[in-house]
């Protein structure tokens, strides 16, 4: 939970930051969202660009996946956005660095300013906002751990020790009353002599005599 709260804190603090960055100075005193998404491409010219078609337009893009990423618990659209941030204002370095031959850095306001700062800045957080996020898998894999187990099926070995059987009986196999139950009534079993007729043949092999009927 602790880890979820300080990644999104991080994440959206990042894009926060990426987005704000444009507004700021980039290079000499001009703003960011006065160059060109095409000039990144084409390289850096002194024309102003609108706001929408701007390095802005990246930026915003990548503060939007962030907010979808920190909604669904996602890593990898955290990280996908810090890149994007990232990826940007070194292409954007490149290009100018080209153009101008060099890349200075002054405190009377020439040279980078703190807009490129800024976006450096946000993209870390983004990035370190993916690595402090546990996921979806972990919080998925944490409720599991956490949910008491279901028994479908009786245990093997009788009711539990706190349900006492239907007949009364207690876990030591006696009554309520102390008494053990006693087996169920079984009826005798009536046998029948079945006479020999091998063993009561007579010396000259004859057969004896039938029984006598039963009245």
């Amino acid at each position: 939970m602790i880890r979820d709260i300080a990644g999104s804190v991080l994440a959206l603090a990042g894009a926060t930051a990426a987005v704000w960055s444009p507004f700021r100075a980039w290079y000499d005193g001009r703003p960011g969202r006065d160059y060109a998404i095409g000039d990144l491409f084409t390289g850096i010219t002194d024309a102003k660009a609108d706001v929408l078609g701007s390095i802005l337009l990246p930026f915003a893009f990548a503060a939007l996946v962030t907010l979808v990423g920190v909604l669904l618990r996602s890593r990898l659209l955290v990280a996908l956005a810090g890149l994007v941030v990232l990826g940007f204002t070194v292409l954007w370095m490149v290009r100018l660095g080209q153009a101008e031959g060099s890349l200075t850095i002054g405190a009377d306001g020439r040279g980078l300013g703190d807009g490129v700062a800024n976006a450096f800045g946000g993209g870390v957080l983004l990035l370190l906002g993916a690595l402090v996020m546990p996921g979806r898998h972990h919080a998925r894999r944490t409720s599991r751990v956490d949910r008491a187990p279901r028994h479908k099926h009786p245990p093997l070995d009788g009711p539990p020790a706190d349900r006492a059987p239907a007949d009364g009986t207690q876990a030591d196999g006696t009554l309520a009353d102390g008494h053990r139950p006693q087996p169920p009534y079984a009826a005798p079993t009536q046998t029948y002599d079945m006479p020999t007729w091998d063993r009561d043949r007579g010396d000259d092999g004859s057969p004896p005599p039938p029984p006598p009927p039963r009245r």
